[in-house]
């Protein structure tokens, strides 16, 4: 098997994890989010930690919370916890239809802060699939009568996460260890606000070590939350990032067909508008980006001919 389509394995690898993790959500409904935050926080610390060490590369992550990049990783870290959260509330509150709308539309949105953060140009393509993607929302929220705000949060905190992390000179994994590191003194503080009694989320708190199944699930979201991000990783390396945006798309897709199939969510002609046109602008950033790619390789096939044939 070639290297690439190992890398194109463990890409489609993640991204089933990531589309079915809904489904380990639910099953964590009666837990508080916020128990549920800390939690994924503190084991992923322990399981990036392990893998870490057991790679000799746990000194880097205290290069990464010094001097400027410090505050990279403080932001990068507000950022993706703040995702988190609103993705477990979004299945615990029946809302996974939205959370899988804001994932399709975060490169669309990845895109507008490019042009916002580093005055990148849109190309008539990408401005076509943008202003498709505003029509999406416009027509959900005229005919729901509400924003859909889950989506667009979603979708913003990945995408700001996103401009923290092209600042950060660092692999995936050591970086998100810096930011669940710096993120764990908060998630401890708050499970030892559960435990004392000072919040509750309106539930009760403290599942972890009173119920042996519910313990185990908390447990677990440190390997669902770092296995991806591994798998991830060794993929980014062998396959054009092209090809990786590409696939992403099943992590969306399966979030979606969990929320409709499984979770039997309401899925009314007005959502089936905005995700038409949604599937359309994305259609529309793929093909764009294909060709781009396309362009790059016959230009670097060029280069390489005339090089070889000058000498």
């Amino acid at each position: 098997m070639t290297e690439a389509r190992k890398g194109i394995l463990a890409m489609v690898g993640a991204c089933t994890i990531w589309g079915l993790s809904p489904l380990y959500y639910k099953l964590l409904v009666a837990v508080p989010p916020g128990e549920v935050l800390s939690h994924r926080t503190l084991w992923s610390l322990a399981f990036f930690g392990i893998v870490l060490a057991l790679q000799g590369r746990l000194a880097q992550v205290p290069r990464l919370l010094s001097g400027r990049r410090a505050l990279i990783v403080v932001l990068a870290a507000v950022a993706i916890s703040a995702n988190w959260f609103m993705f477990i509330l979004s299945i615990q509150i029946d809302r996974a239809v939205e959370a899988s709308l804001g994932y399709y539309i975060f490169p669309l949105v990845a895109v507008m802060l490019g042009v916002i953060a580093f005055g990148e140009r849109l190309r008539p393509a990408q401005g076509m699939a943008v202003a498709l993607a505003a029509t999406a929302v416009a027509l959900l929220t005229w005919g729901l009568g509400v924003t859909p705000w889950i989506s667009l949060f979603l979708a913003g905190t990945f995408g700001i996460y996103g401009l923290m992390k092209k600042r950060l000179d660092a692999g995936p994994v050591v970086s998100v260890t810096a930011e669940v590191l710096v993120l764990s003194p908060l998630a401890t503080l708050w499970l030892a606000g559960i435990h004392d009694g000072l919040w509750s989320e309106g539930r009760p708190g403290g599942f972890f070590g009173h119920d042996l199944h519910l313990s185990l699930l908390l447990a677990f979201s440190g390997v669902l939350t770092g296995g991806p991000l591994i798998l991830f990783s060794y993929a980014a390396r062998r396959v054009n990032m092209t090809t990786v945006g590409l696939i992403q798309y099943l992590n969306p897709t399966l979030q979606f067909l969990c929320a409709t199939l499984v979770f039997r969510e309401p899925f009314t002609p007005w959502h089936l508008g905005a995700f038409a046109l949604i599937w359309t602008a994305l259609a529309i950033y793929s093909a764009e980006a294909l060709r781009q790619d396309r362009a790059a390789r016959r230009a670097a096939a060029s280069a390489a001919t005339s090089g070889i044939s000058v000498t």
